[in-house]
């Protein structure tokens, strides 16, 4: 559909919810063309934004509320023009149709042919002589007659409900809208509906060139009356907002009358045949789904277990590694201590045993020097005595008879004698040499 074009003048507005801030406003659109005339010059072309822009000022101080190509071909320029209000429709009528554009640098004139916009509507001939020749239609059974609207094009905003958060259409407020014009038996917003998709393979989410998300709807009057009084009531005209800024926005929609038998009983029930078969099929999707994510999830921590054996086993073996690295470095540690303690013990023995050694040759000197002292005393000792026993024996033997030398005599070689043998002077013979 259309996008949605803001609007200035809202004096034609006629309300249609009110509370909803739903109005409809008359279409205002006119056809314009252009004939062109034939190019004799290759390479020369006519623009079709001057040719806008002529249109533009043909209509003197009004202004287009939009004006837009719809079709350009070598002989015609259509554009489709819209106005703020109906009453301005025939003045620029009378300003554009029939008149001539004559462009800079053609010698041509073009011609403009303007006329008011066909709006494409069904009328009340085209339902009563569709059902009336309808084969399949019984018209005394609801949604087999003329009793449904479908509606394209409906802002999905407009229709949702206030405060809920959302922007999906409410059936609520689309009964509260359209029961203005009667009551309603029944209405139906496919979108809303999650399976109807995959039941009838169209997608219902469509978005407007403006940027809002449209939605398609029915809706089912349980009389004729209401029917042809809503149909009467949105012939020629389009849906209008208005916001609580005072602010308004309008958007084509496209109304026609039901011709598929969708609201019709046996319609409404096979559709919940297909969609209770929907939902088993999902039910069993998800239930599916549910088993291959278990046994997903299932694998995954079975992976996750295996990981973890695989990294617990691999922490182990490097735990075991580390460990034997440092046995084997406290080995080498204990090797090297032991060998440093023995060398040191080594050394340490060594040091003592020279150390007994010099003491004992220190001790062994020093008993020597005591023997050589004791014998030289010894000596001392009876070399004074025998000095002393020479001397009395020299006096006595002077006393009894002249001197004699005592080296000749024999007396004087016996008391040698006597000396020689004393043990202390044989034990100085073996270890010393006299003189």
């Amino acid at each position: 559909m259309a996008a949605a074009t803001i609007v200035h003048d809202t004096s034609e507005a006629v309300e249609l919810c009110a509370p909803c801030g739903l109005y409809l406003k008359p279409i205002t659109k006119m056809t314009i063309s252009v004939a062109l005339p034939q190019l004799k010059q290759p390479g020369k072309s006519i623009s079709n934004w001057e040719v806008m822009e002529r249109l533009k000022g043909m209509v003197q101080t009004h202004q287009f509320s939009t004006l837009r190509i719809s079709k350009s071909t070598m002989d015609f320029i259509r554009f489709e023009g819209e106005v703020e209000n109906k009453s301005l429709v025939k003045s620029f009528l009378a300003c554009l149709d029939g008149k001539t554009i004559k462009l800079s640098g053609f010698s041509d004139i073009l011609k403009v042919r303007a006329a008011e916009y066909k709006i494409d509507f069904p009328t009340r001939h085209d339902w009563d002589s569709f059902f009336r020749d309808a084969k399949d239609m019984n018209e005394t059974l609801p949604g087999e007659r003329p009793d449904t609207i479908h509606l394209e094009g409906l802002p999905c905003k407009w229709f949702a409900a206030k405060d809920s958060g959302s922007e999906k259409p409410s059936e609520e407020v689309l009964i509260k809208v359209f029961q203005n014009f009667g009551e309603i038996r029944n209405v139906d917003i496919p979108m809303l509906d999650p399976y109807r998709e995959e039941m009838t393979g169209r997608n219902f989410h469509t978005f407007s060139f403006g940027g809002h998300l449209n939605f398609e709807a029915y809706v089912q009057y349980r009389e004729y009356a209401g029917f042809i009084k809503a149909m009467n009531a949105l012939r020629g005209m389009k849906l209008m907002y208005k916001g609580e800024d005072g602010k308004a926005v309008a958007c084509n929609i496209k109304v026609s009358f039901d011709s598929t038998k969708h609201l019709s009983d046996a319609s409404i029930k096979k559709r919940q045949l297909e969609r209770q078969k929907l939902q088993e099929l999902e039910k069993q999707r998800e239930e599916q789904k549910r088993k291959e994510k278990e046994a997903e999830e299932k694998q995954k921590e079975e992976e996750r277990k295996q990981r973890e054996l695989e990294e617990y086993e691999r922490e182990r073996k490097r735990e075991e590694k580390l460990r034997k690295r440092e046995q084997k470095q406290k080995d080498r540690e204990v090797r090297r201590n032991k060998k440093q303690l023995e060398k040191l013990q080594a050394e340490e023995q060594k040091k003592l045993q020279e150390k007994i050694k010099l003491e004992e040759r220190k001790l062994l000197l020093a008993q020597r020097n005591l023997q050589s002292i004791r014998l030289i005393a010894e000596l001392l000792s009876r070399a004074k005595v025998t000095s002393i026993f020479i001397s009395e024996a020299n006096e006595k033997r002077s006393r009894t008879k002249p001197f004699t030398d005592l080296r000749g005599s024999g007396e004087c070689c016996s008391l040698t004698n006597r000396f020689n043998t004393s043990p202390d002077l044989v034990c100085y013979s073996r270890h010393t040499k006299e003189p």
